[in-house]
């Protein structure tokens, strides 16, 4: 037996126009948006009396796809500090292959991301950055060089 694919990664926002905007921006399609809540929501997240929006964006390829959730019930908690180190354990990063690296910071930080460093080159392979988007997370781009 083995997995057939990874559906989705999962985020938690506050904003979900906001994040929708980041991440169609970005350059990401928005694939629906539902609310979801009832017994199954319940028992698939251990909480009690979820009422949540979802948002779903996928990749132009359309083999990737990025949930983004808002939670109206129970309230979302925080975890701080909100602009945590990038050694922290736990989710690390999403990483997105993106044609001109400089070009995308540049139409990102109007939508408030911010570069965690600078943006930098892997000998003469790729040029990589991280930059916080929407809920503190991390975003990594990548531009393949030649």
């Amino acid at each position: 037996m083995a997995i057939l694919r990874m559906d989705n990664v999962g985020i938690v926002v506050e904003d979900m126009d906001a994040a929708i905007a980041f991440f169609v921006e970005l350059g990401m399609e928005l694939e629906g948006r539902a609310e979801v809540e009832g017994l199954f929501a319940d028992r698939c997240t251990g909480l009690d009396g979820v009422r949540c929006d979802i948002a779903i964006v996928r990749t132009p390829d359309g083999n990737s796809r990025l949930e983004l959730a808002k939670y109206r019930s129970p309230e979302a908690t925080g975890v701080e500090p909100r602009n945590r180190p990038h050694n922290v354990l736990g989710t690390h990063r999403v990483m997105f292959a993106v044609d001109d690296i400089e070009d995308t910071v540049a139409r990102l930080r109007p939508h408030g991301a911010e570069l965690v460093g600078e943006i930098a080159r892997f000998e003469d392979s790729y040029l990589l950055c991280y930059l916080r988007g929407p809920a503190g997370i991390i975003v990594g781009l990548a531009e393949q060089l030649g």
